[in-house]
């Protein structure tokens, strides 16, 4: 069963001013360091659900995903800050928040870097994002770090935008998601039928559940239209589910968009 951490924010480090969410690298009682993604920051708790699941996924599947942390804030941390954008973004994030592990000696990818990626590794990337629907991998917000020469995935907020609106949002699920074709590894994605065969099994009813039942109650208490976050979760279980189901869908439209650019 999946198990995440939860720390206690101890030290603010610096903020990361990349985007609009203004994470931060803080350091935790556990004395590491996490990039911090803030539940009070404008994309609101959306953004930490889908970092959680669609991060949490990717590691089922077996890609490099840094480690998933619940991050507690004390309201004492924030006390001497003295950028005001900064104190009122973590004064609203008391409590709760998400991080991933800082890796220290990791740079953005981009494509003049050599060598490029395998075949296999980029279709399983590519299916990824596709199934997701992650609309951050693209060469001008590539979300990829590269050490020693492995590949990283990060920031997983912007996927699962099926759920800033619950409405018809199960016959969404078997969307192609045309948006794959500004994918940053899909020129190298040659292999994406063989990804779909062998990502699919991956993801049983068993660990979706599992990813998803480790979404935090209080990340869920806007529940509309739902009745409790036990009826929340189950929508994005079943969402999860037909997705996979439909995955030759988003599997032709990946190809097709490959076609166009080799």
């Amino acid at each position: 069963m999946t198990m995440i951490r939860t720390v206690t924010a101890t030290r603010y480090v610096t903020p990361l001013r990349q985007g609009g969410s203004l994470p931060a690298l803080v350091e935790a009682d556990d004395e590491s360091l996490y990039v911090m993604k803030f539940a009070g920051a404008g994309q609101d708790r959306k953004a930490l659900i889908a970092e959680l699941i669609a991060g949490e996924i990717g590691r089922a599947l077996g890609l490099r995903v840094p480690e998933l942390v619940f991050i507690t804030l004390e309201p004492s941390l924030g006390a001497g800050e003295g950028d005001p954008e900064i104190r009122a973004l973590l004064a609203a994030s008391v409590g709760l928040n998400l991080g991933l592990r800082f890796l220290p000696y990791a740079f953005e990818y981009n494509r003049l870097l050599r060598p490029r990626p395998g075949s296999v590794e980029a279709s399983a990337i590519v299916w990824f994002d596709a199934y997701v629907t992650n609309v951050d991998r693209t060469p001008r917000n590539v979300n990829l770090l590269l050490q020693s020469r492995q590949l990283w995935l990060i920031d997983h907020g912007a996927c699962l935008y099926f759920h800033h609106d619950w409405q018809g949002y199960l016959e969404r699920s078997r969307t192609p998601f045309a948006l794959i074709k500004d994918h940053a590894l899909l020129p190298y994605a040659a292999a994406l039928a063989d990804a779909d065969t062998a990502l699919k099994p991956r993801l049983t009813p068993e660990v979706i559940e599992g990813i998803v039942a480790l979404t935090p109650d209080v990340w869920l208490n806007d529940h509309a239209p739902f009745t409790d976050p036990a009826e929340h979760r189950r929508a994005y279980v079943t969402w999860l589910q037909q997705r996979l189901e439909a995955s030759s869908i988003f599997v032709a439209e990946a190809q097709n968009a490959r076609s166009k650019l080799v």
